[in-house]
Parts: structure tokens; C-alpha cells; sequence
């Protein structure tokens, strides 16, 4: 089968990460933490080696590393446990709904109010929508730093230091910019970071990270065990036990720590350039077909994410994933859980076929793909001749 869903969950895994998950099962399955047997204390010591990992790749504390099961869990954990009744947030109108759907469902409650800022081509002219939107009782900038349909990259760093500059806090979606695009927590302009295991970081599913990036740690979305002040009645006020309560995906961590030494290895930069070589081949090809309609921009470094979004003009994307299926092509059709960006690029009728790129993708996967659309369309044509 040709992988072109990387931006669900990247596949293949590298085989360093099977290898670690099999490692895990076999030889380091007590509870971390929870035990004070060399065990117990072994497996404790494989998962710290995965918060210092990520800690290098995004250059900050082990300790600020808090592990969860997925980016939708890190985004939730941090937007419910900082605001607070009466507080404003602000939003960007290319979120996923695990942003949306969450300062929706506060709205709904009574407990904030939120505005959608707008994002375009130029970096000044989305700080100034984001900037203006900005109230007295504004608490939290959630954004996300690429979008997971269209492709197209929002200046978070710039979006945060003039949140800073205003007193507000900056939260950052990078579910499909961790091991993808270099991010760099040591310039402080990002205070909680989200994103997944499975995705870039060529984790298992079941794995995600919440990095806190500032002194102002949220409220626990879930209490319980940690380990460690076992005899007090509340979480402890310190990072990671104060946000990971219960056993930890032990196997699943280990895995993670695998994946991020395999994008340590290879680089986020040149991870990017590889699959964003592949985009562009596949955009240019795309372009010259008569049928098929393109929704990303064109495929820039520093602008783009790796993935294209179009539909064939006349057929549902739905039908055009399927008939791709037919040539052992996976990719993903419809919504993709974004409905602010369908609506602000009006495919909120159709939606879209997305394709996405990972290291393990080749330029013959891209000329069968493109082989495949051109198949579809011919057949579609002789079609409608025949009506």
C-alpha cells in the first residue's frame, strides 16, 4: 500500500520504535514509580530517557515534559486547567476541533468567552487581527502552527511574543508541526505546547506530550496517583506528577522515546525538506491535470506543511478516496475534524481529499499516485461520454 494519511499517524514505523515497544513488553512492564524494586526503578528510568529526549528536541526541562495520550488530552488539560470564569481566549480560524470544539464547549457553560482571529499570507497582517482582538480579561492565545488540511503555517512565535508583550498567555496546537518544524521553547515565546506521539514524532497511538513552558501551571484535569506525596490530599504543586496522574502508557512511552530519537537523528530540517520535496512534485503534477481542483498553496519551505488538499471536480471526496483505495492508495477524505478551516476556505459542502507526506514516502509513490488520479479521471470521463 502507498501511506499517504501521515498527518492522522505516520506509517511505517521506524523499526528502532517496534523495537522498543517489543522491549518494553518483555523486559520492562512493572509500574514507574509506583515501587521501590529495581524493576519498578528500571522501567521509571526508561520513561525519564523520554522526557529527555523530547526536552532536547524542543530545548527545554525533562520536568516540564508531561505525558499524555494525545494532543486532543495535552489541549484539553491546558485550556481547562487555566481558565477561569469571565476570561476571554482567542482563537485562530484554522483550528482543529480539539481546539473549537473545547473554548465552544466553555462558552456553552458560561465560563469564557472566545474570538476567532483570522489567519492570511502576511505574518503582520495576522499578529495585527490576533492583537486587536485582545481584551482586558483576555487570558490564553490557543493557536495552532500549521494547519492539518490545508497545509498553511501561522507565525506562533510572532503571535506569542506580542501576546507577552499584552500580558497574555500563548498556547500552541503543533500536531502537525513536532518533529516536523523546528521549535525552540528556550526563546519563551510559547507557554504550553501540545502535539501527539503518533504523528511526527513516529510515536505509538495512545501517546501524547503537554510541555509547560512558564510558572503558571494549569489546574490537574484528572487527579489521583502519582507517586509521589501519597499521604497528602491534594496533587502535588510541582511538574510532571501535578498533571499525570495514574499509570503512564509505559510501553507506549518507550516507544515515543524511539521515534524522537529517530527525528533527533535524521533532523527535523531535513525530515521537512525530504517530504516537502515530495509535496511539491506532487502540487506541480496536480496542476497540469484538467479535473482536479487544488485548495493548498503551492508547497513553500517556511510557509507549507507537507500535504496537499483537492478534490476532482465533479465526484465526492468520499468517492475519491475509495476509487484511490482501489489502487492500494490511503488517504484521508471529508472534514478531517477542522470545520473552521472548511469554512473559511469553503469546503465546508464537499471537503477535501488530503494527502500527507513522512519520512518513509518515495518519489515512485508519488508518480503511482499520480498514475492513479489520472486513471480515475479517464474512467470518469468515459463516463459521462456514455451519458
Amino acid at each position: 500500500m502507498i501511506y499517504f494519511d501521515n498527518a492522522a499517524t505516520t506509517f511505517p514505523k521506524p523499526q528502532c520504535v517496534v523495537r522498543a515497544v517489543d522491549d518494553a513488553l518483555l523486559h520492562y512492564g512493572a509500574n514507574p514509580g509506583r515501587g521501590g524494586h529495581d524493576l519498578s526503578m528500571q522501567t521509571a528510568q526508561k520513561v525519564f530517557e523520554c522526557r529527555e529526549k523530547a526536552a532536547q528536541l524542543f530545548r527545554c526541562s525533562p520536568e516540564q515534559v508531561i505525558f499524555t495520550k494525545n494532543c486532543t488530552e495535552s489541549i484539553n488539560a491546558a485550556i481547562k486547567g487555566l481558565v477561569r470564569p469571565g476570561d476571554h481566549m482567542i482563537i485562530s480560524d484554522l483550528e482543529h476541533n480539539a481546539v473549537y470544539r473545547v473554548v465552544e464547549s466553555l462558552r456553552r457553560q458560561g465560563i469564557i468567552e472566545y474570538d476567532i482571529a483570522p489567519v492570511f499570507d502576511s505574518d503582520e497582517q495576522t499578529v495585527w487581527y490576533f492583537e486587536h482582538l485582545i481584551r482586558p480579561n483576555t487570558r490564553l492565545i490557543a493557536c495552532t502552527q500549521g494547519s492539518n488540511v490545508f497545509g498553511f503555517r501561522v507565525p506562533v512565535e510572532k503571535i506569542g511574543v506580542m501576546a507577552h508583550r499584552r500580558g497574555v498567555l500563548m498556547l500552541v496546537d503543533a500536531a502537525q508541526t513536532a518533529g516536523v518544524v523546528d521549535i525552540d521553547l528556550s526563546r519563551r515565546a510559547i507557554d504550553y505546547l501540545c502535539m501527539p506521539g503518533h504523528k511526527g514524532l513516529y510515536g505509538p497511538a495512545g501517546t501524547g506530550i503537554l510541555i509547560v513552558n512558564c510558572d503558571i501551571l494549569p489546574r490537574p484535569l484528572c487527579e489521583g496517583g502519582t507517586g509521589s506525596l501519597s499521604m497528602e490530599a491534594q496533587m502535588p504543586d510541582f511538574l510532571p506528577d501535578r498533571l499525570e496522574s495514574g499509570t503512564v502508557n509505559t510501553s507506549g512511552i518507550i516507544g515515543l522515546r524511539a521515534g524522537i530519537d529517530f527525528v533527533l537523528k535524521n533532523t527535523p530540517s531535513r525530515l521537512y525538506q525530504h517530504e516537502m520535496q515530495l509535496c511539491h512534485s506532487l502540487y506541480s503534477r496536480l496542476c497540469r491535470m484538467d479535473g482536479v481542483k487544488i485548495y493548498s498553496d503551492e508547497p513553500q519551505i517556511g510557509k507549507n506543511l507537507p500535504l496537499i488538499s483537492f478534490n476532482l471536480i465533479g465526484m465526492d471526496s468520499e468517492d475519491t478516496a475509495q476509487l484511490l483505495n482501489q489502487y492500494h492508495i490511503a488517504v484521508r477524505p471529508g472534514f478531517h475534524c477542522a470545520a473552521l478551516a472548511h469554512k473559511k476556505m469553503h469546503t465546508d459542502q464537499s471537503g477535501t481529499v488530503r494527502v500527507s507526506f513522512g519520512a518513509f514516502n518515495r518519489q515512485s509513490e508519488v508518480d503511482d499516485f499520480c498514475r492513479a488520479v489520472q486513471g480515475i479521471l479517464n474512467s470518469e470521463r468515459k463516463k459521462r461520454k456514455k451519458i
